[in-house]
């Protein structure tokens, strides 16, 4: 199943992880460490194309922070962007081969080291993030802006699970209105994103249905969902029509017709279903977005039921309360395997492969906790 196309780095001063290193800041808290090993690919394909180096270092600029990174999850966004796929991409991410070399968006680490002007971390802190990639190597620099402190009782493992997949379920709840009370359908709801959505539709009272492969149902369950249904038993048009109030679409593949059809109509005293888009099959060229400019034309039509795709961005504030969800167990990362950062080939080609439940993580620092 799929999930959201990632959107090119929105985060002002973002600097990608460099290979080589530049040259030294002279303002930067310095580390002994000088060499790290990482993955790195020099153009698009797939997990073949990813290959281990040993490398320098990098150092933060002004408003950096290095960080020893303690796990780092990864998402369909990093094949998507390993790939280069749709072509639609690379006009933001590399024409030719990909700008940032070595994957991994989500991380969680320790601050080893600091830029002249930050001033919101500091040596020692324990950090998590969403990055615009680097995450499988040893160290990565990032901006300070788009990392947040990961609470003590909040292991690295379950904390690097949370960023990019548990923002854009987030942000998915936030666009649809999810509140107590309403139904709401997740498609696609034993990934990455899925178990998250289910799990906050749930904790702001919701009643949720599922659509999830036959395998996870039991886990959905678990995570909030009152009734779970096998796609490859049932259709989503198959389901009652008129009873939603909101459908989070993360699959990506029913039709829309038959999915604004399941969405209760508005009236002169209520507003109709939303349906959320957060991606979708579709060509080699576009991806999901040509799926997502024919939502557009259809949704005038919709006797006040509405349509909107999610552009989903990092928000380091979102990923700080996701932390503190998880902190306090009203949430929690699904995760279905990790891998040591000498095997993250072999993770990158399970997250390739698709139907992945949960999360992958690949652990950097072997003895970490969960």
């Amino acid at each position: 199943m799929s999930t959201r196309i990632p959107a090119p780095d929105q985060t002002p001063n973002a600097t990608p992880n460099a290979i080589p290193s530049p040259t030294p800041n002279a303002g930067a808290t310095p580390t002994r460490t000088r060499t790290m090993d990482a993955w790195i690919q020099n153009h698009y394909g797939g997990p073949d194309t990813a290959h281990v180096v040993r490398a320098d270092v990098p150092n933060p600029g002004h408003d950096e922070v290095l960080v020893r990174v303690r796990a780092t999850s990864l998402n369909a966004a990093d094949t998507h962007i390993m790939r280069g796929d749709p072509l639609l991409l690379r006009l933001f991410f590399g024409i030719r081969r990909p700008k940032e070399r070595t994957r991994g968006r989500d991380v969680a680490g320790t601050v080893t080291a600091i830029g002249p002007d930050v001033v919101e971390l500091a040596v020692g802190d324990e950090v998590l993030g969403e990055l615009a990639g680097g995450g499988l190597a040893e160290y990565v620099k990032a901006p300070a802006s788009r990392l947040v402190r990961r609470p003590a009782n909040l292991g690295p493992i379950a904390a690097a699970a949370l960023p990019l997949a548990g923002g854009t379920a987030w942000q998915a709840i936030e666009s649809g209105g999810v509140a107590e009370g309403r139904r709401v359908l997740v498609i696609g709801a034993s990934g990455g994103v899925g178990t998250f959505a289910v799990q906050l539709a749930a904790h702001r009272g919701a009643e949720v249905w599922a659509l999830c492969g036959a395998r996870s149902r039991g886990l959905v369950e678990q995570l909030g969902a009152s009734r779970t249904f096998d796609y490859t038993q049932t259709d989503a048009s198959a389901l009652p029509p008129a009873s939603f109030d909101v459908i989070i679409d993360i699959a990506g593949t029913a039709p829309l017709r038959a999915l604004r059809s399941l969405l209760r109509p508005g009236s002169r005293k209520q507003r109709g279903g939303t349906l959320v888009l957060v991606s979708g099959e579709g060509g080699r060229v576009l991806g999901p977005i040509g799926r997502m400019l024919r939502a557009a034309l259809l949704a005038p039509s919709g006797r006040g039921r509405r349509i909107r795709p999610l552009a989903a961005v990092t928000k380091p504030d979102v990923t700080s309360r996701l932390a503190a969800l998880a902190a306090d167990g009203s949430i929690r990362s699904v995760i279905e395997r990790t891998w040591p950062l000498g095997e993250a080939r072999e993770a990158l080609a399970h997250v390739d492969a698709g139907h992945t439940v949960g999360k992958v993580v690949v652990l950097i620092t072997p003895e970490d906790p969960t």
